[in-house]
């Protein structure tokens, strides 16, 4: 996993690029078209914004683990490289899930991804040692 993590943070970094560029421009329009209330869209606004914010900060910490691997690959190393990405997943993606189609029980998954990137650090940690 780690020896492949430059280009699975290559690619998610475009599209967390990407994202954090559809929620400054398009997404309260979006949001409009689909019919929610105004004052919900600009909660929801501020949920894209945390998801766009730990999907970029994520991607950067998988590219580092990308680079740590060329110097020393591990199974820690592995191990937090496989974590940051179920991280990105299931916090950023859940929390974009929630932004478009409303449905609160998706939250009760994003602790799941916040847990992720907690381990991912923890297990980045541990590869140093």
């Amino acid at each position: 996993m780690a020896k492949h993590s430059l280009l699975i943070a290559g690619m998610l970094g475009a599209l967390g690029v990407f994202m954090g560029a559809f929620g400054a421009h398009a997404l309260p329009d979006v949001l409009g078209t689909m019919g929610v209330e105004p004052a919900e869209i600009e909660s929801r606004c501020e949920v894209f914004e945390t998801a766009v914010k730990y999907h970029l900060y994520h991607v950067l910490a998988l590219m580092g683990v990308g680079l740590v691997a060329q110097q020393r690959a591990g199974r820690a190393v592995n191990f937090s490289a496989f974590a940051f990405l179920l991280g990105i997943v299931f916090f950023s993606g859940c929390l974009y899930l929630l932004v478009f189609t409303g449905i609160k029980l998706l939250g009760a998954v994003v602790p799941l991804g916040g847990s992720s990137f907690i381990v991912g650090w923890a297990a980045l940690a541990f590869s140093g040692r």
